[in-house]
Parts: structure tokens; C-alpha cells; sequence
């Protein structure tokens, strides 16, 4: 008579290991599931600063594909495609990442920027104006800067360099822009101060010690300044002071220069002998 309580008891253990296990199971599912996450973001990391932005694309279509609505995957597309230089596809991926309920004002700032280097300079002014003015970022007053430049707003322009060098630490490069800015005003005093303000920041910003010559050559300074250089670096600068010379009809200073170039290259500089060549009219058609 007693057998069917034992059965009873029997099942209602049964049941509830079975449920003990399930609990179990649940937990070790989320547990994995965490780890998963922490994975996908670490490998996400990793395909947008170290892998070929090329691979990092398709890795994030692929995954995209999986999950379409995760606005990290979205983000990882829009900024792998900018580190190929897919800048058409960059707008594409950027204005869907804008879109997302969960966008924010750093998104839109990321879409005006990707809007830039694809030459859409006035959708890029439209996106940066739907930002409140109370979202002050680097990345934003830079971009506001540039398309103050493209419309020669000049007032503009200065002020919004002069904000975004205060909001970062590493101002070299915005240096550099500002001073190309006003290098194409003609104001060739104050671009050469911020040439050398952005070379003294960052001294392996090549670009700026080109523009820096450039301005000193606009100014009849055919000296390069005091900066560090490699012996390539000095031999180019020195090619483009004698190309400027030239344009402004100092060709004897030029072709000085041009020989310099020359000499100082630790290889051969081809486009410089071709360039003194042309000069001294020992170049046949």
C-alpha cells in the first residue's frame, strides 16, 4: 500500500532535479551568453583598430547580417568603412546609424564628418546644425571649422579653431588646418606661426613642415627654419622651397634650391632632377 507514495516521492524528486538542472542549465546559458558579449565587443575592438579596414567590413556585414538592429554593429560598419576610404558607402552606413532610436549626438557628428569626405559639404552643414550648441566635442568644432573655411567665413573659421584646440591635447593636427586656412587667405605671417605651433606639438607631422616652407617661400624666406628633420624630410622641404621660389619668379634662388634637394637626398631624387632639368631647358619633347 505504501508503494504509491514512494512512487509519488519518486516523482516529485524527479521533477524537481529536473528543475534544479533546467535552473542550472539557465544559469550556465546566461553565463555563457555574457561571455559572448564580452568577446563580440573585444573582437569588435579589435577588427576597428588593428585588422585590415577592409576585413574589419566585411566582418561587420557578416555580423550585421546575424544581427541587423545592433547599433554597435552599425556604428563598427559606418567607422570601418571610413578607415578603407569607402566614403560612399561610409555616408550610406553613417545615416542608417543616425536613425536608430538609441543615435546619438556623437553619431551625428561621426555622419557630418563622413558627409565631408565625400564632398557633401552642405548636407554635412545641415547635420552639425540639428546638433544643440550645448554639445561641444573636438571632433564637432573641427568639422565646424572646415565648413566655415569651404564658404570663407574666415571669422567664423578662427573662432571655431581656436575653440576645438582648446578642447583637445593633441591640437597639432587642427593647428595644421587653421594654418592652411590661412595660408589660402594670403595671411602668410600668421599661417607660418601655426605651422610651427602645430610642428612643436607633433615634430613628425611632415605635412605641416611642407606647409610651414610654403609659408616662409610666400614670404621670400628661402631658409629652412630651425625643426627636426630626417635627411629625406630636409630634401623635399628644400624641392618644395625651389618650386615656390620659382613661382614667384625667383628662378635662380630656385634652381639653388633645387640642387640642394638634390644633393641632401640620401637616394635619387628623380622628381627634382626632372624639375631642375625643365628649369635649365635640357628637357626634349
Amino acid at each position: 500500500m505504501r508503494h504509491p507514495i514512494y512512487l509519488s516521492l519518486f516523482v516529485a524528486g524527479a521533477m524537481a532535479l529536473s528543475a534544479c538542472e533546467q535552473s542550472k542549465g539557465n544559469e550556465v546559458d546566461r553565463a555563457f551568453q555574457g561571455v559572448n558579449v564580452v568577446d563580440d565587443s573585444n573582437l569588435n575592438d579589435v577588427m576597428l583598430s588593428v585588422a585590415d579596414p577592409n576585413e574589419a567590413v566585411s566582418y561587420f556585414q557578416r555580423t550585421l547580417a546575424e544581427k541587423p538592429d545592433r547599433l554597435d554593429l552599425q556604428r563598427g560598419l559606418a567607422k570601418s568603412l571610413i578607415r578603407a576610404k569607402r566614403h560612399t558607402e561610409a555616408v550610406s552606413a553613417w545615416k542608417k546609424v543616425t536613425e536608430h532610436k538609441d543615435a546619438t549626438d556623437e553619431d551625428r557628428v561621426d555622419y557630418a564628418d563622413a558627409l565631408i569626405r565625400n564632398n557633401e559639404w552642405d548636407k554635412a552643414d545641415a547635420v552639425l546644425d540639428t546638433i544643440p550648441p550645448t554639445f561641444e566635442t573636438f571632433k564637432r568644432y573641427r568639422l565646424e571649422a572646415m565648413i566655415a573655411d569651404s564658404e570663407k567665413d574666415w571669422k567664423k573659421a578662427d573662432s571655431f579653431y581656436e575653440t576645438a584646440v582648446g578642447l583637445t591635447t593633441r591640437p597639432a593636427g587642427v593647428m595644421n588646418n587653421w594654418g592652411y586656412s590661412k595660408l589660402t587667405r594670403g595671411d602668410f605671417g600668421a599661417a607660418e606661426q601655426l605651422f610651427s605651433d602645430a610642428i612643436r606639438q607633433d615634430d613628425s607631422l611632415f605635412t605641416a613642415k611642407n606647409n610651414l616652407v610654403m609659408a616662409r617661400a610666400a614670404q621670400k624666406k628661402y631658409s629652412l627654419p630651425v625643426m627636426p628633420t630626417t635627411q629625406t624630410e630636409r630634401a623635399q622641404l628644400l624641392y618644395t622651397m625651389g618650386l615656390s621660389a620659382v613661382k614667384q619668379g625667383d628662378t635662380t634662388i630656385g634652381k639653388g634650391l633645387l640642387r640642394d634637394s638634390i644633393e641632401t637626398h640620401p637616394q635619387h631624387f628623380e622628381a627634382a632632377v626632372r624639375s631642375l632639368r625643365a628649369l635649365e631647358g635640357n628637357v626634349t619633347n
